[in-house]
C-alpha cells in the first residue's frame, strides 16, 4: 500500500512577556510564534518557529515560507532527506521555520517509539546546567528590582543585558543587589572595540563569569584581540548564524551560544555542538523568547553543554504549554514521550 504523506498544519500566536524585555537593539513585549503540527498515523509531532529580525525573519516571512517548505517533510524518519530538501530550497535563510519542521519530525518519531527525544537521539541522561535568568535593559532602578526579585525566587545565575552609556553603573548596582550569584554579561554586539577594552577590568572586578557578543557580529578580528586581553571568556552569539561558522569562530571566541531557532533545529544544533567541541570551544545552550515547547526542545540537548540560558518561557505572561519542571534556575530534564510538554488547558 502506498504511504500517505503526513499532514502539516500551523498557526501563529502572539506571546507576551510579563514585562517589557529590553536589549541594546530594541525593547519588545509581544513575540509572534508559529506552531507547527505534523500528523500521521494518529500521532502528532510539534515544532515552534521563533523568528528574530536580526537573522532576517519576521512573522510575515515565517507565514510566507512555510507553504513553500512544508512538502519537504514527506517522511518523518528521513532526517537527512529533510535537511537536504530544506537546504536545497533555502540554503541559508529561514532557520526558525526549518527548526519548527525538524522539531515536528523528531517528536513524531519519538512518540512513535514511546520515548523522549533525547533518548531517541541516543543522548546521555545528564543533568542540565543551571540556567541563567535575564535582567533586561531598563532604568537602573528597574534593573535592580529585576535582580532583587530573581534572587528572591532562588535564581543563582543572572545574565545582564548591557550596551548603554551606564554599563559600569549597572554592573556595580547588580553586584550590590546580588553579591553571591554567578553573573554573566550580554552586550548584544553593542560595544565598540574601545568600549570593550575599557570595560574588561570592570568585568573582572565584578567577577563576571562570561561575556556574550561584545562587538559587532562581523568583527572577528576585534573579538580575537579582545580575547587575548580578557580574563573573562568571550562567547559568540550574533556572530554565529550557521553550523559552518563554528570553524572561523574558534579563532576568535572561547565559546558559542547555540540556539535551535537560529541554527535550523535540534539536529543542526547537535551538529554545531559537536563541531564546537572538536574545535575546543565551550558551549552554551540558549534560546529566544519562546514557549515551553521551544525551551523543551533545547533542554533535550542542554545536558551536553557547559552553560544554559533557557529562561525564555519563564519571561512569558502567557506560555501556552506546560510540563517543564523548574526549581528557580534548575530545569529538570524532560522525561515524557516526545518533547515532554502539553498544551495548557
Amino acid at each position: 500500500m502506498a504511504r500517505v504523506s503526513p499532514e502539516l498544519q500551523w498557526n501563529t500566536r502572539e506571546l507576551h512577556t510579563a514585562q517589557p524585555f529590553g536589549i541594546a537593539r530594541w525593547t519588545h513585549s509581544t513575540y509572534p510564534r508559529t506552531f507547527v503540527t505534523l500528523s500521521d498515523g494518529g500521532l502528532s509531532g510539534r515544532g515552534e518557529a521563533a523568528p528574530n529580525a536580526f537573522y532576517g525573519e519576521t512573522r510575515g516571512t515565517v507565514e510566507a515560507v512555510l507553504p513553500l517548505l512544508a512538502d519537504a517533510l514527506t517522511d518523518p524518519w528521513d532526517w537527512d532527506g529533510l535537511h537536504t530538501a530544506l537546504s536545497a530550497r533555502m540554503p541559508h535563510d529561514h532557520p526558525s521555520v526549518k527548526c519548527a519542521l525538524e522539531m515536528a519530525a523528531l517528536e513524531w518519531c519519538a512518540l512513535s517509539a514511546g520515548v523522549p527525544v533525547w533518548r531517541l537521539l541516543g543522548l546521555s541522561p545528564l543533568a542540565l546546567p543551571e540556567s541563567s535568568y535575564t535582567v533586561s535593559l531598563a532604568s537602573l532602578e528597574d534593573m535592580r528590582t529585576q535582580a532583587r526579585d530573581a534572587v528572591g525566587r532562588g535564581h543563582g545565575v543572572l545574565k545582564v543585558k548591557l550596551g548603554t552609556a551606564q554599563d559600569e553603573a549597572i554592573l556595580e548596582a547588580l553586584r550590590e543587589e546580588a553579591p553571591q550569584v554567578a553573573l554573566r554579561v550580554d552586550a548584544n554586539a553593542a560595544w565598540t572595540r574601545a568600549q570593550a577594552k575599557r570595560l574588561l577590568g570592570v568585568l573582572e572586578a565584578a567577577r563576571v563569569e562570561l561575556v556574550e557578543q561584545p562587538l559587532a557580529a562581523a568583527d572577528l578580528e576585534g573579538h580575537a584581540e579582545l580575547r587575548s586581553r580578557s580574563g573573562v571568556p568571550i562567547v559568540a552569539d550574533e556572530s554565529l548564524h550557521h553550523v559552518s561558522d563554528i570553524v572561523a569562530l574558534a579563532r576568535a571566541f572561547d565559546g558559542v551560544n547555540l540556539k535551535l531557532a537560529k541554527l535550523g533545529g535540534p539536529l543542526q544544533t547537535l551538529r554545531a555542538l559537536r563541531l564546537a567541541r572538536a574545535h575546543g570551544l565551550q558551549v552554551m545552550m540558549g534560546c529566544m523568547i519562546e514557549s515551553s515547547l521551544g525551551i523543551a526542545a533545547a533542554a533535550h540537548l542542554a545536558g551536553l553543554c557547559d552553560w544554559a540560558d533557557l529562561d525564555g518561557a519563564l519571561l512569558l505572561a502567557d506560555d501556552p504549554f506546560e510540563g517543564l519542571h523548574w526549581s528557580a534556575g534548575h530545569l529538570a530534564r524532560p522525561e515524557g514521550p516526545g518533547w515532554g510538554v502539553t498544551p495548557r488547558p
